[in-house]
This record gives C-alpha cells, sequence and structure tokens, in this order.
C-alpha cells in the first residue's frame, strides 16, 4: 500500500459550510445560511479544510445533501482538487438512505488499490455510524477527526462495530423488500427493464436485492423473457459495476472448445491454440461472469466448473482458482458469477443430467422471471417501447426513415397474443412488420403475417395433441385468461362489468381469480 494513493472521503458538514460563508459574497452567504437554517456565519476554517490544510491526500471527495448546490460552492473554496457528490437525502438521520448512498459511492470510487481515510467529524451522528460500519468492513479505512484546529487519526476498536451491524443489516434488509413496490426505472442498474406489472417488480426487487450481495445468482425462465438483461442490470447496481462483464453461451460453443472459452488455454495445447488466450474467468476479473444457459453444460464441464466455484478456506466468496488448457499452474481472480437456464435443473438433477453440487453452489439466489403472458400489463408499454428502439435504430441505417406507429388493432392484436417467444418474439415480429410495411402505421395485419405461431381457434381448443409438454393446468389457465382478458376489454376494465360478462357470481371470486392468473396487480 506504500505507493498507493491517499483517499479523503467527507460529508459535507453545517460547521464547513458556515466557515466559508464567513468569507463569502453577500449572494453564497445568504444561500448558505438559508441552506443551513442559521441567522449568521462563523469563524474559523471548519473541519475539512483544518483536516486538509494538515495533512496531504491525493483526492479528497466530498458528499453534500445540502439543498441550493451550495455543496459546489464549497469545493470551490475549499480547493485541493476536491470532487463534489451531490446527495439527496429526505432525512439526514434516517440509517438505510444514507447507507445504500454511501456504499454506492465507495464501490464507484474504490476501484483500484487505495489507502481510504474518512473524516468522521462532518455530519450527522447517523452518517458518523455508517462511515464506522462501511470503513470496518467491506472498505477498510484509516479515521480522521477534528477539533478547533487540531486532528487526530482515530482508533475504533472492531468490538464496538459487531453489536450494530447485525441491526444496521437488518434494517437495510428490511428497506430492500420494499423494493418490489418500486418501478425498475426507479432502481439504480435497472432501468432498461421495461414493465411495471407486479410480476416484473417482484423479479426485480428480488434481483436488486441480490445485487447488493456478492454471491452467485441462477436466473431461470423461458427464452426471450430477457435473462441476460437482468443479468446485466444485477452487474450495474451490485458494487462491480465499474469492472468488465462478460458473458458465455454454454450451449453456443462446441462442447470441446468451452473449456478454453472459460479458462484459457496455453500456447500449443491442442492443435488450433496458435497462442495463449485468456479465458472468460481472468477477462472478468474484479467483475462479473455470465454463464448462459448453463444446463446445457457437460458433466465434464460441470467438474470443472464446481472447481472454479469453490472458493477456498477462508477466502472471499468471489475467489476463484482455476488453470488454463496445457497448463499446471493455477491462475487466480476476483468474479462474481451468475447463470441463467430454461431448463429445470432440478428435474436434470434427478435423471443424474446435472450434478446437484453445481446445482447448489449456482443458486445460492435463484430468481424467476415471469413469461410475457403472465405480464398483460406490460404489453403494451412494451410494444410502445421497443417500437421506439427499432424507429431509432432504423432511422441511424436509413436517411428519410419514417417512425412507424401502432394502430389500435394492431394494439388490441399484441395484447391478446400469447407470445410464446416472450419479449424477443415481440421484438423480432415488430422488427419485421417495420421492415416489410412501407405505411407510417403498423396495422394488425402487418403484426399477423410477422408472427408464425398463430394461436390455437376457439374450435381446436379440444383437440390439443396429448404428451409432447402438454400440461392440462396450463392449457385450462390459458383458456381462463384468454375470456378474462377479452372481458376486462369489452368492459373497458371495469372489474365489476367484466365478472358480469363472464357469469362470474362474486367480485371476491372474480378478484381470487384474476389474482391467480397476474391480470390484475
Amino acid at each position: 500500500m506504500a505507493n498507493s494513493k491517499r483517499i479523503l472521503v467527507s460529508w459535507i458538514g453545517t460547521t464547513d459550510l458556515l466557515s466559508m460563508a464567513s468569507c463569502a459574497s453577500q449572494t453564497v452567504q445568504k444561500k448558505v445560511l438559508a441552506a443551513c437554517q442559521r441567522d449568521r456565519p462563523l469563524t474559523g476554517r471548519g473541519p475539512i479544510k483544518t483536516l486538509v490544510e494538515s495533512i496531504a491526500f491525493d483526492e479528497v471527495h466530498l458528499l453534500c445533501n445540502y439543498s441550493d448546490h451550495v455543496g459546489r460552492d464549497y469545493v470551490k473554496w475549499l480547493g485541493h482538487g476536491s470532487t463534489l457528490r451531490e446527495i439527496e437525502l429526505t432525512n439526514p438521520t434516517d440509517y438505510p438512505p444514507i447507507f445504500t448512498a454511501v456504499d454506492s459511492f465507495l464501490a464507484e470510487l474504490i476501484t483500484k488499490p487505495s489507502q481510504l481515510c474518512i473524516h468522521l467529524s462532518p455530519g450527522t451522528p447517523a452518517m458518523t455510524a455508517i462511515w464506522v460500519l462501511l470503513g470496518k468492513s467491506k472498505y477498510p479505512a484509516t479515521f480522521y477527526q477534528t477539533y478547533g484546529d487540531k486532528y487526530s487519526e482515530t482508533e475504533i476498536p472492531f468490538d464496538l462495530v459487531v453489536d450494530f451491524v447485525p441491526e444496521l443489516i437488518r434494517d437495510a434488509d428490511r428497506t430492500l423488500q420494499h423494493l418490489s413496490e418500486r418501478s425498475p426505472q426507479q432502481i439504480r442498474g435497472f432501468d432498461q427493464i421495461i414493465g411495471n406489472s407486479k410480476a416484473i417488480r417482484l423479479a426485480v426487487g428480488r434481483a436488486a436485492k441480490a445485487a447488493i450481495r456478492d454471491v452467485p445468482v441462477l436466473i431461470q425462465g423461458d427464452s426471450g423473457t430477457g435473462k441476460e438483461m437482468f443479468a446485466r442490470a444485477i452487474h450495474q447496481g451490485s458494487h462491480r459495476a465499474s469492472g468488465p462483464f462478460v458473458a458465455i453461451n454454454c450451449a453456443a460453443i462446441p462442447r470441446e472448445l468451452l473449456e478454453s472459452e472459460l479458462f484459457g488455454h496455453k500456447k500449443g495445447a491442442f492443435t488450433s491454440a496458435d497462442a495463449n488466450h485468456e479465458g472468460a474467468f481472468e477477462q472478468a476479473d474484479g467483475g462479473t461472469l455470465f454463464l448462459d444457459e448453463i444446463g446445457e453444460c457437460e458433466s465434464a464441464m460441470q467438474a470443472k466448473l464446481l472447481r472454479a466455484l469453490q472458493s477456498p478456506p477462508g477466502k472471499g466468496p468471489c475467489h476463484r482458482v482455476f488453470r488454463r488448457v496445457g497448463e499446471s499452474k493455477d491462475r487466480i481472480s476476483d468474479v462474481r458469477v451468475l447463470a441463467a437456464t430454461n431448463r429445470d435443473l432440478i428435474k436434470r438433477i434427478q435423471e443424474h443430467a446435472f450434478r446437484e453440487d453445481l446445482y447448489y453452489r449456482l443458486a445460492v439466489i435463484t430468481i424467476k422471471l415471469p413469461p410475457l403472458c403472465e405480464r398483460s400489463t406490460d404489453i403494451s408499454l412494451l410494444a410502445d417501447e421497443l417500437l421506439k428502439q427499432i424507429n431509432s435504430e432504423f432511422a441511424i441505417q436509413e436517411p428519410g426513415y419514417k417512425p412507424k406507429s401502432l394502430s389500435d388493432d394492431a394494439q388490441s392484436f399484441i395484447r391478446k397474443f400469447p407470445w410464446p417467444g416472450n419479449v424477443r418474439q415481440l421484438y423480432n415480429a415488430l422488427t419485421q412488420a417495420a421492415v416489410m410495411t412501407d405505411r407510417d402505421i403498423l396495422r394488425k395485419g402487418d403484426i399477423v403475417a410477422a408472427v408464425p405461431e398463430i394461436p390455437i381457434a376457439p374450435t381446436d381448443v379440444m383437440e390439443r395433441p396429448l404428451g409432447d409438454g402438454f400440461n392440462l393446468s396450463e392449457h385450462l389457465d390459458s383458456i381462463h385468461r384468454h375470456y378474462i382478458q377479452r372481458a376486462l376489454e369489452a368492459s373497458g376494465g371495469i372489474k365489476s362489468k367484466a365478472r358480469k360478462l363472464l357469469g362470474v357470481p362474486s367480485d371476491q371470486t372474480f378478484s381470487a381469480q384474476l389474482k391467480r392468473l397476474n391480470l390484475w396487480d
């Protein structure tokens, strides 16, 4: 650590601002006094200026939760090449939002070996407590305090922290449980996830909670539900967001080359190995490795993956040990592993096609993505957003391209269609319709022509072939869902009218049916 940078972080406190105000212009002074709710400034340098003029730091990063951008005025006054992060806090004594803001800030800041220094004096007691908790655990730091014009390096025994950590974590978890009540656009890293249905919010809430923990996650879902998009969102929502994200499709790589793609190979290890190759575990060092279609790996590859996922005793959960093909020396990397599959891995385990021990290494946390048919309230929003993306892409490729929009009958068809290929199929259908249509408005016929899987006609509903994946409960649910959606559309979304159209005897029964079929939040 001798050659690493000394980085100071601190909140800007009231005393710091009032000290700056004493030698600021009348305009700035008036703004500071209003922000701090004080009637006069203070003399002296203030805690932060006292410390930075006493000790040399390579970088100074300040957090500020005051209004009117007074932090910007303070940074200019302080000098020392300091930088500012403005944080919006409704309550500066509320532990969970302070924890979230500081943890995110430090995760972005500390990406390389450095000597972190934390100034404890400025800010509220809650802010100080969060600095201590993080500085004694996740981000080891040296603590400083100031009093008047003097400073001191402060030793904080770890025993003082231990009793408070579990309580803080419980509070944070209770806050995170409410993420399912927020839309994806409100959660850091998940803003590219489109939709606001209960099913997608629950999946996003679970994924966002998993993102902040450095543990493996298994993402399950049908083809086209957005498993890789969720994996990228988890990466972006984690403290590894500034590191690499490497995706490997285990089903798309020939089995004889998969080991090399994952672990790398030495020059001459096999016939086509004409140079040394760095595998995905090395490429993803410091970041996230996404293993898509993990259920397609053969048993020999599963054994090699298991070894890499078993962290040695005393090492962190992301400590990976592996060997390049053709080498006899172990290599080490720091990689969080996310995996995805559209297969039933429990069933594969029962069939002896997938290792049970590997499953439990991958599935520390599991996230099930809902099919599009369970996100009926999202379909129109998805179609509009996807068509905007298509229009933007085509406008770049084709000067003079006229953006497309959807007619009412096209929107109605899109809402009713079951989309067995999920979001990917919807995107492909819209793309094909936009390519093949000269009109500015896409009609129902344009979408129908782009969909090879036409829904079974009502006259054929009793003639579905048995076997080959047929599931009676799912089939009956699809019929049930179809008629309820028809009734809701015919009644303009008024539940009481839809219930009467269907002959359902009571509102309570109808509400229970809507909830069970994920047709109403």
